[in-house]
């Protein structure tokens, strides 16, 4: 494991279909035991439901409404609530407030990290607002996410 020092604002970020994630703990800083990934989550943001094969995921909301749905079981999160979720489970959040969320996500093992570099945009400038979602961006996710472990299920048109 390597000792791995961030000052704030410092981390590889990526904005992925409207999110913002910045790497905190990558795989290559824990010999692929965990990576930890703050996210900026604007409203009505949020991932569409999916299930991840290969790790468990938790989130510690920072500030923010989100709502979480995991196996059909929903969740109305705000600041300072913790939620775990095993590998297997058909999930998804979304930013149910008028403000940004922010929290941490801890997938364990690694490799959700090198998803998300793969499938977003390199965020330069953070504070900008987040690039539109273009069809590219919704079929780059659908193609890329079963090397990674991942099914994406996009609701009906």
């Amino acid at each position: 494991m390597n000792t791995n020092l961030l000052r704030p604002g410092e981390g590889r970020a990526y904005w992925v279909v409207g999110d913002l994630y910045t790497f905190l703990a990558t795989g290559e800083d824990t010999d692929g035991a965990y990576a930890l990934i703050h996210a900026l989550v604007p409203p009505g943001g949020g991932p569409p439901p999916h299930v991840h094969r290969r790790e468990d995921e938790a989130f510690f909301l920072l500030e923010g409404q989100v709502l979480f749905e995991a196996d059909d079981q929903s969740f109305a999160a705000t600041s300072g609530a913790w939620i775990t979720l095993p590998k297997g489970s058909r999930h998804f959040f979304k930013n149910t407030g008028t403000t940004p969320a922010k929290m941490l996500i801890l997938v364990n093992p690694s490799g959700l990290e090198k998803f998300f570099a793969e499938v977003g945009q390199p965020a330069t400038d953070p504070t900008a607002m987040p690039p539109p979602v273009t069809p590219a961006d919704i079929e780059k996710l659908l193609a890329v996410a079963p090397k990674y472990g991942l099914e994406i299920h996009l609701p009906p048109h």
